[in-house]
């Protein structure tokens, strides 16, 4: 049996994490590595690599996955609540408070500022499609799939494209490509029983197939929650790949303007913590519907919703399904889609939208110049453009 603490120290030790962890998932795993296996041993290398591994074979917010995990062998539920609020919060009213901010501010200056966010926004994406890309499709059969993924995200826009392009990505994988053996894992460690996690996945797939019959009917809190929630349930690849599937599901409906939504976009760069908080922003910058800290628990409640039901579902079941070769194999198909969708993303709505001249090109290059090749801070960078932006504004 795992060694239980307490839902507060958790926290405490979350909540640190949430104020200081910069630079995207990658980094955070790192943090996280860093924290929970040197330094307070709550797990070796190996039990720590399966709880990664697990997130990444998952939709939703990978690092915040893996926290919740570790909240989850450390402390039970109560625990892994505990390490979402402690990693979460602080990001998320961060950008309520952006989104407030924004609202307050008229004129150029305003303008300004949302178009160098959008800016950024452009440099952090190019440099995600060129980082994913190299990691996720290193020979020809994956990068003739990431492609195909993402012509067929171009021409047809929208969040049942980019469903059945991850469930193509992965039935093609399974068919086709080779997953080198894994090995032997150490299982985690995690006080869950198989009924319980079996409990937990059956309410997360009665809730993703009844939600979107409820919201046909529902009044627009509802129909929020649900967008979200299906944002939360069907997406690979972290936040960047959110991005299309929300952009899809809330502007052409009038919950939100594209360049509000893009710029929060931009803004959720410069704070800590997960990108998928960037739902906060949106609900408190809504322009109809639920706004504001209602807005943003609502949309908060949606993204992050599944990831509640899938850790403590998929966990007692993932050390068997980990070892199975046809498992493995459909997720480097998953992850090659993943790849093509964001590279489509990158394109439209990002470049169309915030590339206007030869000032607004070599702002965005220069912040892909950065984050690729110096040691400044992404926030740094993301406030940089910020202010760039009102200059050729």
């Amino acid at each position: 049996m795992p060694v239980m603490g307490k839902a507060g120290e958790v926290f405490g030790i979350f909540l640190r994490l949430g104020l200081t962890s910069f630079g995207g998932p990658i980094a955070h795993l790192g943090y996280f590595r860093d924290e929970f296996v040197e330094r307070r041993r709550w797990l070796d290398d190996r039990a720590y690599a399966d709880l990664v591994a697990l997130a990444q074979f998952l939709p939703g917010p990978s690092s915040s996955q893996v926290g919740m995990g570790l909240g989850l062998m450390r402390a039970g539920l109560p625990g892994m609540a505990a390490a979402w609020a402690g990693f979460t919060l602080p990001s998320a009213l961060a950008l309520i408070a952006v989104a407030y901010g924004a609202s307050l501010l008229e004129g150029s200056v305003a303008r300004g500022i949302t178009h160098g966010l959008m800016l950024a926004a452009v440099g952090v994406v190019a440099q995600a499609v060129i980082q994913m890309g190299r990691a996720l499709t290193p020979d020809a059969p994956r990068l003739a799939l990431g492609a195909a993924a993402a012509i067929a995200a171009l021409l047809s826009p929208g969040a049942l494209m980019q469903i059945g392009v991850l469930l193509a990505g992965g039935l093609i994988g399974l068919a086709v490509l080779k997953p080198v053996a894994p090995g032997d894992h150490v299982p985690l460690q995690v006080a869950i029983s198989r009924k319980a996690g079996a409990l937990s996945l059956a309410l997360f797939f009665l809730l993703l197939l009844v939600l979107p019959l409820l919201a046909a009917g529902g009044g627009p809190g509802l129909q929020l929650f649900d967008i979200f929630f299906r944002a939360g349930s069907l997406v690979f690849g972290g936040g960047h790949v959110v991005l299309p599937l929300l952009e899809a599901g809330l502007v052409p409906r009038g919950f939100i303007e594209r360049d509000v939504f893009l710029a929060g976009y931009g803004a959720a760069q410069a704070v800590p913590g997960p990108l998928f908080s960037f739902a906060a922003y949106v609900g408190a910058a809504l322009s109809e519907g639920p706004r504001g800290l209602i807005g943003a628990a609502i949309c908060l409640a949606g993204m992050f919703g599944p990831s509640f039901l899938l850790v403590p579902g998929a966990m007692p079941f993932w050390v068997r399904l980990s070892h199975l070769m046809p498992a493995r194999a459909a997720m480097m198909g998953v992850n090659a889609a993943v790849v093509g969708i964001l590279a489509a993303a990158f394109y439209d709505p990002i470049v169309t939208t915030a590339i206007r001249g030869p000032a607004d090109a070599g702002i965005a290059l220069l912040a892909w110049g950065a984050l690729s090749f110096t040691r400044l801070p992404v926030w740094a960078i993301v406030l940089l453009c910020g202010g760039a932006g009102i200059l050729v504004s």
